[in-house]
């Protein structure tokens, strides 16, 4: 019988490794993204528009984030209508 116990840890530790890069990432992005809406004064991270694709890398991270601190989150600048 092989024991897989290794093969368990040397994965296991580069995905730790991965998501805590990942939820860090997205911790600074996040802390340095937040804007107020002078309109509804809510805070909101502001994905840059040039930049849609972090929308997606973080989506994950944006909705639990959302649950839980009640972040709004959007895409672009508001636009003033």
């Amino acid at each position: 019988m092989t024991n897989t116990r290794p093969l368990a840890r040397s994965i296991a530790l580069p995905a730790l490794v991965a998501l805590a890069c990942y939820v860090l990432a997205y911790l600074v992005f996040r802390s340095s993204s937040v804007e107020v809406w002078p309109r509804d004064g809510q805070a909101y991270v502001i994905v840059p528009a040039e930049a849609p694709w972090l929308h997606y890398v973080f989506r994950p991270l944006m909705y639990a984030d959302g649950a839980l601190t009640g972040m709004r989150f959007h895409i672009g600048p508001h636009r003033e209508g």
